[in-house]
C-alpha cells in the first residue's frame, strides 16, 4: 500500500505530508514495510524471474 493517497484522521491532511506526529509515524512505518521491494525497479525484478525460472529448468533437467 502506497500512503500518497491515504488521509490522516488526526489533521486531515494527506500522510505524504507528514503534517502531524501521526502523519509521520505512518509514513514512516509505511515506508519500512515496503523497503524491500519499493528499491526493486522492474528490470531487476524480470531479471530475478528469470534466474529463478533457469534454475528450475536446470534442476528438472538433472532430475530426468
Amino acid at each position: 500500500m502506497t500512503y500518497d493517497r491515504l488521509v490522516c484522521a488526526n489533521c486531515a491532511a494527506p500522510v505524504s505530508e507528514g503534517r502531524c506526529p501521526v502523519c509521520r509515524a505512518n509514513r514512516e512505518r509505511l515506508q519500512q514495510e515496503n523497503n524491500f521491494f519499493a528499491g526493486l525497479n522492474p528490470v531487476t525484478l524480470i531479471a530475478l524471474l528469470a534466474v529463478l525460472i533457469a534454475a528450475v529448468a536446470l534442476l528438472a533437467q538433472q532430475t530426468a
